[in-house]
């Protein structure tokens, strides 16, 4: 037992001396050379195949335990993965099952928090309305297995496992998100994932594409065909499609914006108020018009909640410069592009869809609970390629709410996104803390964004929207309770002065 204290005391004195850098150069060489020589003989050896395995022992394990151990480390992981894994994936061999990768991160978050509420069940973090909407949300998904007019089970498997899982993670962040010094910390990094995006897509568009990002652009003539639009190849940054981008860059601007009115430095709000606009200029080169009426529709939504003086000299004065871009002669094809978004009557990809969904209409009213879970999109073409609905393009994420899950199924979804809406707004007026406050308001523009931005194109279906969403949604939740613990703390200090 002594010797085993004693090997621990050791390692624990060699760990701290290697970390604060009291370890000479030549002990570092003679501790680490057999480790090399280890690593370089096993990957002669065997390769590739040792290669893997100890970056799985080095890295892999590591990670993993500190998913499970930490969540607010896991939530980060899993942001930082959600943002990059599809430009990762550009590297590797088309087939590459890369989606994996998310569902484990997802499921270490899971485990680690059914481990932490073995010791720690508190259900009073998830009585709230948007908790109990969400469970009845994902019980529909459940039924939709036993849908008659699904024409693949596997669709439904495919679809329940990304729908599904992800909206789990609402209860993840609700549960595992506990202080504001967590919430600065993944608003903060949520804004740099953002920036670093924006950075790859002026890269794109002002420098060229890499060659890698070209050899991705040009491997589908179908995908060429959807990017590359009046002589302009529309730009994706390090996202999926243009869509995913677009929507990401309006989100950070917003949050950017409410960002400004906290208690932060001066020099701080000067860099926040630079990106909005760069956040905006990224955002026209992905050349998705349902992105371009977001920014107003976000600081009208921002007049209406917080009615005051700056408040409403900064969204005048916003006002007027969308104004002027909307009606500016311009020849600049980007800002024609943002105009003709004003005037969808003159936009044809609009009229296709009108002309889409007034076709789908009479399925949606014959089908209650609609043709079932996958039954559209890639996993409808893979599973039921012949059938009706997988030839069908739905565009709009409510209308395949409404073709997947029926017209039940789409009322659902509106009651939900109702709720989540309604009570951020209700938080935001109970909650005292200012800064709580501002952040309570970024969470709830960014859902009303993504909710108006999910009508003319499906805004929640990709990574990183998905997380995204159900994080602000989450936070909603999670700056009321702090700032009640706030509150309860300062009145219990105020009666210990009174007693005393």
């Amino acid at each position: 037992m002594l010797h085993n204290r004693a090997q621990n005391n050791f390692i624990l004195n060699l760990s701290r001396k290697l970390l604060s850098g009291q370890v000479s150069t030549l002990k570092l060489i003679l501790i680490l050379l057999p480790v090399a020589i280890v690593i370089a003989v096993a990957i002669s050896k065997f390769g590739i195949l040792a290669a893997g395995a100890l970056l799985a022992v080095f890295i892999g394990i590591p990670v993993v335990l500190g998913i499970v151990a930490y969540p607010i480390f896991g939530i980060a992981v899993l942001m930082l993965v959600s943002f990059f894994l599809n430009y990762v994936s550009e590297f590797l061999p088309p087939d590459t099952p890369t989606g994996i990768l998310l569902d484990a991160i997802t499921y270490l978050l899971i485990f680690g928090f059914l481990l932490k509420f073995k010791y720690d069940k508190d259900w009073s973090y998830f009585k709230n309305p948007i908790s109990y909407l969400i469970l009845a949300w994902l019980a529909y998904n459940f039924i939709e297995v036993l849908n008659p007019a699904s024409p693949s089970i596997l669709a439904w498997v495919y679809t329940v496992r990304t729908v599904g899982f992800i909206m789990l993670m609402y209860f993840i962040f609700v549960y595992q998100v506990r202080t504001m010094a967590q919430i600065k910390f993944l608003v903060k990094m949520w804004l740099w994932l953002a920036f670093l995006s924006a950075i790859s897509g002026f890269q794109q568009e002002n420098f060229g594409l890499f060659p890698f990002e070209k050899a991705w652009y040009y491997s589908d003539p179908l995908r060429l065909s959807f990017l590359y639009i009046n002589g302009h190849l529309r730009k994706v940054a390090i996202f999926p499609d243009p869509v995913t981008f677009s929507y990401n860059m309006v989100v950070a601007a917003v949050l950017c914006m409410c960002i400004i009115f906290t208690k932060i430095k001066m020099y701080k709000k000067v860099l926040l108020a630079c990106a909005i606009p760069f956040f905006f200029l990224v955002m026209l080169y992905s050349g998705t018009r349902g992105a371009f009426v977001l920014p107003p529709a976000a600081l009208a939504m921002l007049a209406v909640i917080n009615f005051n003086k700056k408040i409403l000299m900064f969204v005048v004065g916003a006002a007027v410069v969308l104004l002027g871009l909307i009606f500016m002669p311009t020849s600049n094809q980007f800002i024609k592009r943002f105009q003709t978004a004003f005037k969808p009557s003159d936009d044809a990809s609009f009229n296709v869809r009108a002309e889409n969904q007034k076709r789908i209409k009479p399925y949606i009213l014959s089908h209650p609970i609609g043709g079932g879970l996958g039954s559209v999109g890639i996993w409808g073409r893979r599973f039921a390629p012949n059938s009706f609905l997988a030839k069908f393009p739905p565009d709009s994420g409510y209308v395949r709410v409404a073709v997947e899950m029926g017209y039940v199924g789409l009322i659902l979804f509106c009651l939900l996104m109702f709720v989540i809406l309604k009570t951020g707004i209700n938080n935001y007026y109970l909650i005292k803390n200012p800064e709580l406050k501002i952040y309570c308001l970024a969470m709830i523009l960014i859902i009303f964004v993504f909710n108006i931005g999910n009508y003319p194109q499906q805004a929640l279906v990709q990574y990183p929207s998905n997380i995204l969403f159900y994080l602000a949604s989450a936070l909603l939740s999670v700056t009321l309770r702090i700032d009640k613990q706030e509150q309860k703390e300062q009145a219990d200090k105020q009666r210990a002065e009174l007693s005393a």
